[in-house]
């Protein structure tokens, strides 16, 4: 079982920063992939970002690739997301995800999800 709690959420200006963290409760934390989802009022929960137990693999959406970064400390049982360059569209409910596969990333079925953080970007 694996409890994920997000972090760093907020209120932010087109064009600033924010950064994301999930913590991560359970022994087996590092043998997961890791990765993000958001999704904005009226639409479906779309894919942002992932990376393997090892972080030797990363994938990212077209639109946020150049713009996030995707990280996570198994030490720490924590995985953040560093979100530059802000965009409106990048307004959105984030969600931290865990799963045994990295297929998720294309299926959306991630094995646990946390709460979601909300990241609010005006322009």
């Amino acid at each position: 079982q694996v409890q994920l709690v997000e972090s760093g959420g907020g209120l932010v200006q087109a064009g600033g920063s924010l950064k994301l963290s999930c913590a991560a409760s359970g022994r087996t934390f590092s043998s997961y992939t890791m990765g993000w989802a958001r999704q904005a009022p009226g639409k479906e929960r779309e894919f942002v970002a992932a990376m393997s137990w090892n972080g030797s693999t990363k994938y990212y959406a077209g639109s946020v690739k150049g713009r996030f970064t995707i990280s996570r400390d198994n030490a720490k049982n924590t995985v953040y997301l560093q979100m530059n360059s802000l965009k409106p569209e990048d307004s959105a409910v984030y969600y931290c995800a865990a799963a045994a596969k990295m297929e998720w990333a294309t299926t959306g079925l991630a094995d646990y999800w946390g709460q979601g953080t909300q990241v609010t970007v005006s322009s």
